[in-house]
């Protein structure tokens, strides 16, 4: 797929050809987006639903001499990527919902010894082994740090497979910029679903490094490690870590939004979530409501003020999720109870449909109207 020539003229037509959609499954989508962005390696072990995304890169990254790595568990793939890593390699681990539990320990020591990585994580339902039916019940994992310690790392989360594409180059980017790892953050439906991709990559700029082991020839030798036995030195670490996810919080917030400028309801999805609530405010506002959607890209750093200001003039706001109420809890954080919140979520591997959302709908604006019954004390109208 990608664009390889030397003629002026055969590159006008491959341009041409390559502008036209090509019918992707969503794993395999996103496991190309890494390779035109430029992955150096990959390691990773099967499991569904992503495994079509290991199979991608077993055959393409031999093709290109670059690096790919069917490890012999979770926990060899993920340690094998910080080795890597370490080495200012462009690196990738896939895996789904109990694999990444296994990668929990070495994400700790990447974000503390600021070591860039990209994770993907192609949620199944849980806990436990659970199914292999889609989910999003890995939002805490994600968001609150996934391993021990004090840190986060950004999490990316694209609702249609073309902005997967889109997404995999920018968490290569954050991860370099920020010497940290990043996660996308998809679902079962979004790796298992095909659908029309235009072949454009990006390939982002590699960031002035700098601090990579590439072995101490002529020049001091560098350290990257997560090990400071000195509780003062620690903290400074600590205190560092922590000035740089403020400036991650700062400037890499993401979300979008449709049909908010007149809506008395807004609906706050993500991922599969936010494609079925779309559905829902067409039906809703063939209804005559007025809904909206608010769709966070980044679901850490979440955009807590920005979904504070969407929601301003509306008078309930209604959170859907494939799972028992994770995201709710930073929708409340953001709100602070100035709009009642409503939450509809379905576990297990079952999907939301656009029935339940308009009648979640129904419900919230019955119970907010100026005449109708009050919601919970604490705002939640669950």
């Amino acid at each position: 797929m990608a664009l390889m020539t030397t003629d002026a003229t055969d590159l006008a037509g491959q341009v041409e050809q390559a502008a036209r959609p090509v019918l992707m499954k969503g794993n395999e989508a996103m496991a190309e987006a890494a390779i035109q962005a430029g992955c150096d390696a990959y390691f990773g072990y099967p499991i569904t639903p992503q495994a079509e995304l290991l199979e991608w890169m077993a055959r393409r990254m031999p093709e290109l001499g670059r690096v790919f790595v069917q490890a012999e568990s979770e926990l060899g793939a993920i340690n094998m990527a910080l080795g890597a890593a370490a080495t200012g390699a462009r690196v990738l681990v896939s895996s789904s919902s109990p694999g990444i539990s296994l990668m929990a320990e070495a994400m700790s020591y990447m974000a503390g010894s600021e070591v860039p990585m990209v994770l993907i994580n192609v949620m199944r339902g849980g806990p436990g082994l659970g199914s292999i039916g889609p989910s999003q019940a890995d939002y805490f994992q994600a968001t609150k740090g996934h391993g021990h310690g004090d840190y986060r790392v950004p999490v990316l989360a694209p609702s249609s497979i073309a902005e997967a594409v889109a997404l995999t180059a920018d968490a290569f980017e954050l991860a370099e910029r920020y010497r940290t790892p990043v996660i996308i953050l998809a679902d079962g439906v979004m790796g298992q679903a095909m659908e029309p991709v235009v072949p454009v990559y990006r390939t982002p700029a590699r960031e002035p490094a700098g601090w990579e082991l590439t072995g101490a020839v002529e020049r001091d030798p560098r350290v990257v490690r997560s090990l400071h036995l000195r509780p003062e030195e620690l903290e400074v670490h600590n205190h560092h870590l922590q000035a740089k996810f403020a400036e991650i919080r700062e400037h890499e917030v993401r979300w979008a939004g449709e049909d908010l400028d007149d809506a008395d309801i807004v609906i706050v999805a993500y991922g599969t979530s936010a494609r079925v609530a779309r559905t829902a405010v067409e039906r809703a506002r063939e209804q005559g409501l007025r809904v909206g959607i608010f769709r966070p890209i980044t679901l850490w750093p979440f955009p807590s003020a920005e979904l504070a200001a969407a929601a301003l003039g509306a008078r309930a706001v209604v959170v859907v999720e494939m799972s028992a109420g994770q995201m709710v809890e930073d929708v409340r954080l953001a709100l602070e109870g100035r709009t009642p919140i409503f939450f509809q979520g379905r576990t297990g591997g079952m999907v939301p449909t656009p029935i339940e959302v308009v009648e979640a709908v129904v419900r919230a604006a019955a119970l907010t109207a100026p005449h109708g019954r009050h919601p919970a004390p604490d705002g939640d109208g669950r």
